[in-house]
């Protein structure tokens, strides 16, 4: 994953820079071995001084990278083909997506609250659309990176991976509740954090609610721990754990969670420049639905499950991503939404979709687009 110019280290592409996408990159510069990067997106000027502020930050503190800047519009397949075959990135970052998932965490904190029931799987074609895209101009490029994804990955890879355009790698989601679970543990247990290991098969849906709710709520999902290696020296029931994400262990969501899932993005992407093997959480594995523990290396993550058996780990991830509005992926990438939770944006945004095909997700996503910020302007 290294080229003759520079033997030492792979090129990382990070496409879009959008909040995540700035702290990834800041994080990047600051470790030599991730400090070769391309930066993508329309407006070039604007990508280039962001890069410039990472980087003078990045040598602030000892680092001395290289970041250049080029313009990408993911729209255009071909042309972000031909980028991508002459930039030749050993890893593409996707941090772009139609609608970030915190637009609506602005609304009024009551109409938010009504909305956010509908969870996160009615929003899939503002993440879905330019992963697709993007994905099709990786094909063109006749490149093959290894492709890790920020936007809904525990969608996003299964409805890909049935047409054979899977990202490699998610990020995020299962990721973010790691830490402070092994914090809950080793406080209930008596040890160091340090000592604790997990091992966490869920969905999006269950990283969302526990730390929110201090419970799984209608979450599937399977939980292993290790303290040094072995089983605890006692069991502690998971309920006690949530309950301290939602009381002693709470934390900033928001913009500011943010920096969380950069640092989650940050382990893989490191994990895979330096094939490090890094024990680690993420999202679709190989286009696999929801998240799991892997060991992260050069091609990706290689699924760590200890017993649990991989067949078993998929239903666990299936059954959650129905809480997440997702009724089921057919084989061709056709998506089957809940019904109680479509009825929500259908009564709130006048939107409706129980079923999408892969070839129509641009044009639910514009009609959702248009939807929201019709509703949006109304409460104002």
């Amino acid at each position: 994953m290294t080229d003759e110019r520079h033997p030492e280290k792979p090129l990382i592409m990070l496409v879009g820079m959008g909040d995540l996408s700035s702290r990834v990159l800041t994080m990047l510069l600051n470790d030599p071995a991730t400090s070769r990067i391309v930066v993508a997106g329309r407006d070039v000027e604007a990508l280039r001084r962001r890069a410039n502020l990472a980087r003078f930050t990045a040598a602030n503190l000892g680092t001395h990278g290289s970041v250049d800047a080029v313009h990408l519009d993911l729209h255009d397949v071909d042309a972000t083909a031909e980028t991508i075959a002459r930039v030749r990135p050993d890893i593409v970052f996707m941090g772009a997506s139609l609608q970030s998932w915190r637009i609506i965490t602005q609304l009024p904190p009551a109409v938010f609250a009504e909305l956010d029931q509908a969870q996160f799987g009615p929003w899939l074609p503002m993440h879905l659309t330019l992963n697709h895209l993007l994905m099709r101009a990786v094909r063109d490029s006749g490149v093959r990176p290894v492709v890790v994804n920020a936007a809904f990955p525990d969608a996003v890879g299964p409805v890909l991976d049935a047409v054979g355009l899977a990202p490699t790698i998610g990020v995020g989601n299962v990721a973010n509740i790691i830490p402070a679970l092994t914090y809950g543990f080793a406080h209930e247990l008596d040890v160091d954090p340090a000592a604790v290991r997990l091992r966490l098969v869920a969905q999006h849906y269950f990283s969302h609610y526990v730390p929110r709710a201090g419970d799984a709520g209608n979450g599937a999902y399977h939980l292993d721990v290790e303290v040094d290696g072995a089983p605890p020296s006692r069991e502690v029931p998971h309920e006690a754990v949530f309950r301290q994400l939602d009381g002693r262990l709470k934390r900033l969501g928001g913009v500011d969670g943010q920096l969380l899932t950069a640092s989650s993005a940050v382990r893989v992407l490191t994990g895979i420049a330096t094939d490090s093997g890094v024990h680690a959480h993420a999202p679709a594995p190989g286009g696999l639905p929801g998240g799991y523990p892997v060991r992260v290396g050069r091609t990706g993550g290689e699924l760590d499950l200890g017993d649990l058996p991989r067949d078993e780990a998929v239903r666990i991830n299936e059954r959650c991503q129905a809480a997440d509005g997702i009724e089921h992926i057919d084989a061709d990438g056709t998506v089957t939404f809940t019904e109680p939770e479509m009825a929500i944006m259908r009564r709130l945004l006048g939107y409706e979709c129980k079923t999408m095909k892969l070839a129509d997700s641009a044009a639910h996503a514009d009609e959702l687009a248009a939807k929201y910020r019709a509703f949006a302007e109304s409460h104002a």
